[in-house]
């Protein structure tokens, strides 16, 4: 195999299909020794000579596949370097190859696997040689095409690639220059190819060539001016040669389909007009009314599911894009064809097909949305009509009480429901979440409201019927009542309060006598949890109507008793959301009651919580910590908080008095576990009550740090005893959570303080005292990744009170933690986050701690800086960014003596290391962060004059030299020695962008990215390069769309609104 890699001698190609046969074919440990071979072959600098070789006399196709792969990295990474003859033979080679292999019909249909790269590779040479140095190309590509089927069929393949690499592809791929130069040169030639394409779809017969045709003009109908699509023959021939032709009917459906997406100028409305017209009719053909679509779907093949699904994307592309001009239009039956479209769609919309039913669906909402637009801006809302007619939601009436059945018959899973069928038919918990699922009901969950506020009254039609269809068994199904109830669920606070009442009082007494009508554990079990889902989705109406929030609550409490999968789980979760948005109500004296019902429920609390699992009774302790948070009287609240931690508190009164007399008490693993589970209690009920839990935590505090050193003490005299592997056993595990249960809990209580001096002279000495030592002093697998989590917390609450505590801070866990993380990137991933959050917030709120460290631990912080950008973890390099912009913006603003020292030591060094990221292809994810950086660092040279210089005055030859000259200089020395193939015309071209745009980021991010899309590093995948155009899209978008749902009633969740009367 060695000899594969000596290209000092002849080549042998026999030995490269042997080698290239092991691996693909073979195994152990002769096939990892091939691909080692290969893999040393393909990255050669001198393999792309042997490729020839390979593709004329290999006779194992997966030889050839490597000659080609080798081909198209040097085309794409290192053409620029090639000199002009070996460029042009290449460029002949793959040409006369193609074509060799194209020409025949025999061979086409053979080596299509091959021939399809051969394209790719020769689309690459295009796009680097066409237009300047290949003038030529279409024209011959068009004369070629003439002359032989074969090739033309081909030619079709080459040009769809060349027109998805520059319309659909380029802006991962080139410079915003070449792509401009590419689009233009294709659209100016573009009607050589248009005049080919309208031959062969008018004159062929041959299928294979007239399917690629259409393909090719598939990938053309975006981008090619309207005049091609309207006046010419191209739409005649697709609707009158190929649309009703089963081999055809697919790619002709999505043809039409592009151009039904198409949204241009009200000129073109007539022309569309007609087009659907056309299209409708040939549907009425090919897919007759009465046609069950979903039956269909689900008993055709392939193609059948392929044509409902083309027929879905043509009609919401066009009705999404035209619907006014079809609505508008006085021609004869377009109304009738809006109509039946809109069935049709009905119809689809009902396929078992989820990615049929997101297409659907999004046009739904844009179509009921519009709706409900124009019925809030009529004169009288929701009257028949303003001044401008009868309302368009009239035209679609049928067809939107069509959809609301198939909405409710459809509604999918919501986040809380937590009990399933699964595929056996049983009712078990369901763990994981179905982000897909999440996202699918909220979209149908819009939709659906939309439809409710657009006619009230037939949506509750619709909703009374199906669930009395459930009650007389004739629809009763677990799937059939879950997606009912959830319907139900999702349309909470559409209706008016009065309708809403008399409709909920409806739901609720019917499905409770569902849970008695029907027998079996199981069936009672989906019925419970759909009732307690549609209860923790009315607030409203339970804020209005006390008894039956009581009886609703009361109801839940019982549900917390019943053993079924699930249930109890349902309970706790449907009573948390209940407490925090009606939490006010419980607090309250009511109307014929003796005492407020938090009291009872208190008094009640071990009868009630009995049966619950540890993690459910935490669950309830949040919930009733709600409640407590919501009275006002402080001697009150504190009472309540005492009767709600009672039970926590005696037990570990009881442990800790044990814990006095002898400390045995932690020998066992009950007693442990115990105190474990009271801490998280505690954190639970804190998380809820916040800052109002002060005199809870103050009565245990010093317990507490107590309980802190001895079971530390216990853990590091185990581990001694019995090594490193004693971390792994039950009772150490158990230990260590102890510790991390207290941590958690001060961390949840800090971050809720307000009295942050109090906190200060109270809780921080003690707690530092009791955390810090132990830390230092552990061995690094029993350090606790939750004390730099609270190191955190602490530095960002209290910032400048803790200033004078951080030095003894990082003494006693930088150092330690920094010689645990900087072996490897890997290891102890949580100290490295907790780490480097410390540091931060040490930057942003104790500044002038870190200008009091000694010089070697201050180079040791900035260090740590620098090795976290380099972090291949995404979260970690950019805490490293955002620490090292914060430090550089900190002592820009420090007085001149300070902020010079630390430029004229830093600076420099800082590029350097942006700059080793930035070009490294490991590091693409942080693009975003580390231009903001560079941009800084240019900025503060020009901007902001840094008060020292950053160059040796005797090593700059020019008097006159600047702090902005030098870093210009400096940053092009560093590119051309770390990529010398690169052209000085580019790095300059770089250079002057960045000293130019610092102040612009759009444009100094497109310089930036630009100059790395030219680097061979970056000839991969570049989508890291646009993920802040996309995230920041993202954000505008669901910042948007929650603007809007605010203005609709129902369109946000209960649980999404801030309900400010309860949060007091």
């Amino acid at each position: 195999m060695e000899a594969l890699l000596d290209f000092s001698r002849p080549f042998d190609v026999s030995l490269m299909d042997r080698v290239a046969m092991t691996f693909y074919t073979g195994g152990g440990q002769e096939q990892q020794m091939a691909q080692l071979t290969l893999t040393q072959f393909e990255e050669h600098p001198e393999s792309w000579t042997r490729v020839p070789e390979i593709l004329e006399k290999s006779s194992f196709p997966q030889a050839k596949f490597i000659g080609l792969q080798i081909l198209e990295r040097l085309v794409t990474t290192r053409w620029k370097t090639l000199p002009e003859s070996q460029r042009q033979g290449i460029r002949n080679f793959i040409v006369g190859e193609t074509v060799k292999v194209a020409s025949d019909d025999v061979s086409l249909r053979r080596e299509r696997t091959y021939l399809n790269k051969l394209n790719l590779v020769l689309v690459q040479v295009l796009k680097q040689e066409w237009p300047h140095n290949w003038p030529t190309f279409i024209s011959e590509l068009v004369q070629s095409s003439t002359v032989n089927l074969s090739l033309c069929e081909n030619n079709m393949a080459i040009l769809k690639l060349l027109s998805e690499e520059i319309f659909d592809f380029s802006a991962e791929q080139m410079t915003q220059s070449k792509t401009k130069n590419l689009k233009n040169q294709i659209s100016g030639e573009f009607s050589e190819i248009f005049k080919l394409c309208c031959e062969v779809l008018k004159d062929a017969n041959k299928s294979s060539l007239i399917k690629a045709t259409l393909e090719t003009l598939l990938r053309f109908l975006n981008w090619i001016p309207l005049g091609y699509i309207f006046e010419t023959q191209v739409i005649d021939l697709l609707l009158g040669r190929f649309l009703e032709v089963p081999e055809f009917r697919n790619v002709t459906l999505k043809c039409l389909a592009e151009i039904a997406a198409l949204e241009v100028g009200p000129e073109y409305d007539g022309k569309f007009v007609v087009l659907f017209g056309l299209v409708m009719a040939a549907v009425n053909r090919m897919i007759p009314p009465g046609t069950d679509i979903a039956q269909g779907y689900a008993d055709g093949d392939d193609d059948v599911q392929e044509l409902v699904l083309n027929l879905a994307l043509f009609l919401t592309n066009f009705l999404g894009a035209h619907l006014t001009a079809l609505e508008n239009s006085d021609a004869g039956g377009s109304r009738d064809a809006l109509l039946n479209a809109h069935l049709y769609l009905v119809k689809i919309s009902q396929v078992e097909e989820r990615e049929v039913f997101k297409i659907c669906l999004e046009y739904w909402a844009k179509l009921v949305a519009e709706l409900y637009d124009e019925v809030q801006a009529s004169p009288v809302a929701g009257g028949p009509g303003g001044l401008g007619g009868p309302l368009r939601k009239e035209i679609y009436r049928d067809i939107l009480s069509n959809l609301r059945l198939v909405m409710i018959a459809r509604m999918v899973k919501p986040e809380e429901v937590l009990i399933v069928e699964n595929e056996e038919g049983e009712i078990v918990r369901e763990f994981m979440k179905e982000s897909d699922t999440i996202v699918l009901y909220k979209s149908m969950r819009v939709v659906l409201v939309y439809l409710t506020h657009l006619d009230v009254s037939d949506t509750e039609a619709i909703l009374t019927d199906k669930l009395a269809k459930q009650v007389d068994g004739s629809e009763w199904s677990w799937q059939n009542i879950n997606s009912l109830c959830w319907a139900i669920g999702s349309i909470s606070q559409t209706m008016n309060e009065e309708t809403e009442k008399r409709f909920l009082v409806t739901v609720i007494k019917e499905l409770l006598g569902l849970v008695e009508l029907k027998r079996g554990k199981d069936n009672k079990a989906v019925i419970a949890s759909d009732i307690m889902y549609i209860v923790g989705q009315y607030p409203r109406f339970l804020k209005a109507h006390w008894k039956f929030l009581k009886t609703v609550v009361n109801k839940l409490f019982e549900f917390m008793h019943e053993k079924h999968e699930g249930v109890q789980d349902m309970a706790c979760d449907t009573f948390i959301k209940i407490a925090q948005k009606c939490r006010r109500h419980f607090v309250m004296i009511q109307s014929g009651e003796t005492e407020p019902f938090v009291d009872e429920i208190l008094r009640s609390l071990s009868r009630i919580t009995v049966d619950l699992t540890a993690q459910q009774v935490h669950t309830f302790y949040e919930a009733v910590g709600y409640l407590i948070s919501a009275q006002p009287n402080k001697a009150l609240q504190e009472r309540l908080i005492a009767g709600l931690m009672e039970l926590p508190n005696t037990a570990w009164d009881s442990l800790m008095a044990q814990a006095a007399q002898s400390l045995d008490v932690l020998s066992s693993l009950d007693n442990i576990k115990v105190l474990s589970n009271v801490l998280k209690t505690n954190v639970y009920a804190c998380t809820s009550i916040g800052s109002f839990y002060l005199p809870q935590i103050a009565r245990n505090f010093v317990d507490m740090l107590g309980l802190y050193k001895t079971v530390s003490a216990t853990i590091s005299e185990g581990i001694a005893h019995d090594g490193p592997v004693a971390s792994k056993t039950p009772k150490i595990r158990q230990l260590r959570a102890v510790k991390k249960d207290v941590l958690k809990l001060m961390e949840t209580y800090i971050k809720a303080a307000e009295d942050l001096d109090a906190v200060n002279t109270h809780f921080i000495p003690l707690l530092l005292d009791a955390m810090l030592g132990d830390y230092n002093r552990n061995i690094p697998i029993a350090r606790e990744p939750e004390v730099l989590h609270l190191m955190s917390v602490i530095v960002g609450r209290l910032g400048p009170l803790l200033t004078l505590q951080v030095p003894a801070t990082l003494d006693a866990v930088f150092e330690p933690t920094l010689n645990m993380i900087n072996q490897d990137f890997t290891e102890f991933p949580d100290h490295r986050l907790g780490l480097y959050k410390l540091l931060r917030a040490i930057n942003l709120r104790c500044f002038p701690a870190l200008l009091g460290l000694q010089p070697a631990q201050f180079k040791l912080f900035m260090d740590s800086i620098m090795w976290a950008i380099k972090h291949t973890i995404r979260d970690i390099a950019d805490l490293g960014l955002q620490l090292c912009l914060e430090v550089v913006n900190n002592f820009a603003s420090s007085p001149a003596e300070i902020s010079g020292q630390f430029f004229q030591q830093y600076f420099l060094s800082i590029v350097q290391d942006i700059f080793f990221v930035l070009t490294d292809t490991d590091h693409k994810s942080g693009f975003k962060l580390q231009i903001v950086v560079l941009a800084r660092m240019f900025q503060l040279v020009d901007t902001e004059p840094i008060p020292a210089q950053l160059f040796d005055p005797t090593q700059v030859p020019d008097p006159n030299m600047t702090n902005l000259a030098f870093l210009r200089e400096y940053t092009a020395n560093l590119l051309h020695s770390a990529f010398p193939h690169v052209p000085a015309s580019d790095v300059h071209t770089l250079v002057e962008g960045l000293a130019t745009y610092h102040g612009d980021s759009n444009r100094f991010r497109l310089s930036v990215r630009d100059f790395l899309i030219q680097l061979k590093e970056f000839s991969g995948d570049n989508t890291e390069l646009f993920l802040e155009e996309k995230e920041e899209e993202v954000k505008r978008k669901a910042e948007e769309e929650r603007q809007a749902a605010m203005q609709i009633p129902g369109m946000l969740k209960p649980s999404q609104m801030e309900d400010k009367e309860e949060v007091m």
